[in-house]
C-alpha cells in the first residue's frame, strides 16, 4: 500500500465546514487503499489569537510558556479533524507531538527536530487507522513542549515522511502549486510540473512563501519527495525533487522571486583596513540582525563604500548602530533607504547557459531600471532595484526569460 503524509495548513482548516472538506478528501484517498499520515496546522488566525492573548498577560513572555500556549492550536485541529473522519466512518487518531515522540532540541519557539519514535503510527496504519499528527510542535529531552517557529508544520511533515519513509509528503496550501512568479503580479505566471530542492530553496530564501525555508531543507537532505497542492481544487501540483542532468535539457531559469521588506544601508569612506567589515557588521550581528546582500567599493584614496541589506524591520536599529560606530571608525556618513526591493532569477539551468546575467540586465535596461546591488550564486542572480520598480522588473524578466512557455523537452 501506498503510504503518503499530508499537511493541511491554517487556511485549509480555517472552519468547521473546511476541516468537513479536508474529512471528505481523506476518505476518498482512503477509498483507494492509501496509507495517511495528515498533519494539520492551527485553525487560520489561532496562533495570532494565542499569541495576542501571551502579551496581555506579559511584554515579554517566557519562551517555554509560549510553546505550552501556542502548542494548543494543533491540538484543537487534530481532535476536530479525526472527529470529522469518525463521523463518516473512518477509524482515525490523533497525536501532539510529544505523543509521536518528536523530540527536539531545547530552543523554545525555533525548536529542531532530532528523532521521531514512528512506532505507534506504524500500528494504527497497520491497523488501517488514519494518523493524525499536530504540526509544529515537539518534545525535548526534559519532557518540555517545544515548537518549531512560524510555518513549522511543513518541517513536522517532512520529517515524519522522512521516518516513515513515504512515497511522497503532498503539502496542501491555497495555492496549486509553485509557479515561476507570483501570479498577483504576473497573469501569465505558470505552474511548474516540477522543480528541484536547490530551486525551491532558493526560491523560499529569496521570498517565495510557498513553503517554509527549513521543510525544503530537510527534504533535501533526507530525500523525500514533496508535492505541492491545492486544498479547494483538484490539480497535481508541483513535485519537489533531485536534479537528473540526463533526463532533459533544464530551462535557463525557472522562476522569479521577489522579496519587498528589504532595506539598504551605507557606510561612506571607511578606512580600507584588514578586519573593516569584520568591525562594522559586529554591532549588528550582535544585536540579532541578519545581514542579506554584501558590496564593498574601494576607492583611488583607499577609503571603502561598504553597503548591505537588512530586513525592512530591522532598518531603524541597524541605522542607530552604524550611526553610533561612525565616530569610532572615523566614517565620512551613514546612508539608508528602505524604498528598495530585491529581485531574483532562479534555474539549476543557469549551470549550462552562458549570458544569463546579460540577459537579465539588459531587459532591466531596457525598461530604464537601475540596479543598486548584484548577488549571485550557481543557480541564482539576485539584483536590488527602486521599490517602485519592483512589479515592472518581475513581469519584464518573466517575459525575457519567456517563462510563461512550457519547456521544450530534448531526450
Amino acid at each position: 500500500m501506498a503510504l503518503y503524509v499530508k499537511k493541511f495548513g491554517g487556511t485549509s482548516v480555517g472552519t468547521a465546514e473546511r476541516i468537513h472538506a479536508v474529512a471528505d478528501q481523506l476518505v476518498a484517498m482512503a477509498a483507494r487503499g492509501e496509507q495517511l499520515v495528515v498533519v494539520v496546522s492551527a485553525m487560520s488566525g489561532e496562533t495570532n489569537r494565542l499569541v495576542a492573548l501571551a502579551e496581555q498577560m506579559m511584554p515579554q513572555p517566557a519562551p517555554r510558556e509560549m510553546d505550552v500556549l501556542l502548542s494548543t492550536g494543533e491540538q484543537v485541529t487534530i481532535a476536530l479533524l479525526c472527529m470529522a473522519l469518525m463521523q463518516r466512518g473512518l477509524e482515525a487518531r490523533s497525536y501532539t507531538g510529544a505523543q509521536v515522540r518528536i523530540t527536539t532540541d531545547s530552543a523554545h519557539t525555533k525548536a529542531r527536530i532530532q528523532h521521531i519514535d514512528d512506532q505507534a503510527i506504524r500500528r494504527d496504519l497497520n491497523a488501517g487507522r488514519v494518523v493524525v499528527v499536530a504540526g509544529f510542535q515537539g518534545m525535548d529531552g526534559e519532557g518540555s513542549i517545544t515548537t518549531l517557529g512560524r510555518g513549522g508544520s511543513d518541517t513536522t511533515a517532512v520529517a515524519l515522511a522522512a521516518a516513515l519513509k513515504a512515497d511522497e509528503c503532498h503539502i496542501y496550501t491555497d495555492v496549486d502549486g509553485v509557479y515561476t512568479t507570483d501570479p498577483r503580479v504576473v497573469d501569465n505566471a505558470r505552474r511548474l510540473e516540477t522543480i528541484t530542492f536547490e530551486e525551491m530553496l532558493e526560491m523560499a530564501s529569496l521570498g517565495s512563501k510557498v513553503l517554509q525555508i527549513r521543510s525544503v531543507e530537510f527534504a533535501g537532505k533526507y530525500n523525500v519527495p514533496v508535492r505541492v497542492l491545492s486544498s479547494f481544487k483538484e490539480g497535481p501540483g508541483t513535485l519537489i525533487t533531485f536534479d537528473d542532468e540526463d533526463d532533459m535539457e533544464k530551462p535557463m531559469v525557472s522562476g522569479i522571486a521577489f522579496n519587498r521588506d528589504e532595506a539598504k544601508l551605507t557606510v561612506i569612506g571607511v578606512s580600507d583596513t584588514p578586519g573593516i567589515a569584520s568591525r562594522i557588521l559586529k554591532p549588528i550581528s550582535a544585536a540579532g540582525i541578519e545581514v542579506d546582500m554584501i558590496v564593498q567599493n574601494v576607492g583611488a584614496d583607499d577609503r571603502t563604500d561598504f553597503t548591505f541589506t537588512v530586513h525592512r524591520n530591522d532598518y531603524r536599529r541597524s541605522l542607530e548602530l552604524l550611526q553610533i560606530l561612525a565616530t569610532e571608525l572615523d566614517l565620512k556618513s551613514v546612508a539608508g533607504d528602505e524604498k528598495i526591493a530585491k529581485v531574483s532569477i532562479v534555474g539549476v539551468g543557469m549551470r549550462s547557459h552562458a549570458g544569463v546575467a546579460t540577459r537579465m540586465f539588459d531587459a532591466l535596461s531596457a525598461e530604464g531600471i537601475n540596479i543598486q546591488m548584484i548577488s549571485t550564486s550557481e543557480i541564482k542572480i539576485s539584483v536590488v532595484i527602486n521599490e517602485k520598480y519592483l512589479e515592472l522588473a518581475v513581469r519584464t524578466l518573466h517575459s525575457a526569460f519567456e517563462l510563461d512557455k512550457a519547456p521544450t523537452v530534448t531526450q
